[in-house]
């Protein structure tokens, strides 16, 4: 039996640099998840629909969100819309009320922004409740826009007021995490971010 060869200070620091750091950046995207990798994490999420579905990063963790295609179709179509832009990511919670709603979608951070397409109200039955995701809108009911709130209680009072185009299925303990706010109606310093949010099925 051959003696194991011992390597030499100088052939150790060449095994040390990865190859694929010097890759191209779409490369080295390429390498780190085989199809059959990303698909069961996709069905580790295990949702009805995963067209209709939406995977939400936060920096608590993950929240998959089951949207309401028959409910509201043209505001989930919307939804889909954006979020494959690229729309959400990096947008801030900049109206988060303890034991009401977290609110985002704005591109300017303050609630005065949107997308700019407003949409026609779907005002529909499904209630607010914990969970809910539903469109923030300004007194117009045909005003709505990006922005949406998920809510933390049972908010009765929005029913029939307001789209509901979603629910929290999994990870609402990561919402109920979202930094909140202590200025006037429930403005936040500092706000925690969407890190990004995808439609299951494109995972």
């Amino acid at each position: 039996m051959s003696e194991t060869k011992q390597l030499k200070n100088n052939e150790t620091k060449k095994l040390s640099t990865s190859k694929t750091k010097t890759l191209p950046k779409e490369t080295t995207k390429k390498l780190t998840q085989s199809k059959t990798r990303a698909k069961k994490i996709k069905h580790s999420y295990q949702v009805k629909d995963a067209e209709n579905a939406l995977l939400l990063k936060l920096k608590d963790g993950d929240v998959v969100i089951e949207m309401y295609p028959d409910a509201a179709p043209n505001h989930v179509a919307r939804i889909k819309e954006l979020v494959r832009s690229g729309f959400y990511n990096g947008l801030k919670f900049h109206r988060v009320i303890d034991g009401f709603m977290a609110q985002t979608g704005c591109p300017y951070g303050n609630g005065t922004g949107g997308s700019g397409k407003k949409l026609k109200a779907e005002f529909n039955r499904i209630p607010h409740q914990r969970g809910t995701v539903s469109m923030a809108r300004s007194m117009l009911p045909d005003s709505a826009d990006s922005q949406f709130f998920i809510c933390f209680a049972d908010c009765p009072w929005l029913n029939g007021q307001y789209t509901v185009w979603g629910e929290v299925t999994s990870g609402m303990e990561y919402v109920d995490m979202i930094k909140k706010g202590n200025g006037a109606n429930g403005e936040v310093s500092n706000p925690d971010e969407i890190i990004s949010l995808s439609v299951i099925a494109d995972i």
